[in-house]
């Protein structure tokens, strides 16, 4: 596939997201799918497989935080998509704010995601994670 075609089908993945569209979301990543979330003590981290943990991680996600993505920039190059972006939310269970610069570095092939590694602020996160510490993150 073209780099255009790949620029838009990670574009297509995040409007999914945003929208909350599982159908399309999973049209649009392979079976067997490999996210990479880094970090501990917060309730994403993790490496989640294929459609099944894609789909336990996006319940795991409306459960626990609150959050609102902003793709800001896409850079390509073959099959690999890099996308730059913002994030801001909060974790439910302590209702605790976080901001969040992010990057994703996607693999696109045959016009399906088959791997995203995040690349994301994990202190920010694990502190709004936090049960007991006092204030936003």
């Amino acid at each position: 596939m073209s780099i255009e075609k790949n620029i838009q089908t990670v574009k297509d993945f995040f409007a999914a997201i945003g929208s909350s569209d599982s159908e399309a979301l999973l049209g649009l990543v392979a079976e067997d799918i490999e996210w990479i979330i880094p970090g501990k003590d917060w309730p994403l981290a993790g490496t989640h497989r294929g459609h099944a943990g894609l789909a336990k991680l996006l319940e795991t996600a409306s459960k626990s935080i609150e959050t609102s993505t902003q793709p800001r920039e896409f850079v390509a190059q073959g099959d690999r998509v890099l996308v730059v972006g913002f994030a801001k939310g909060k974790i439910k269970a302590t209702n605790k704010t976080f901001e969040d610069d992010w990057i994703f570095a996607i693999t696109v092939r045959d016009g399906r995601l088959t791997n995203i590694r995040e690349y994301v602020d994990t202190q920010a996160l694990a502190r709004a994670a936090q049960m007991g510490a006092s204030g936003p993150a």
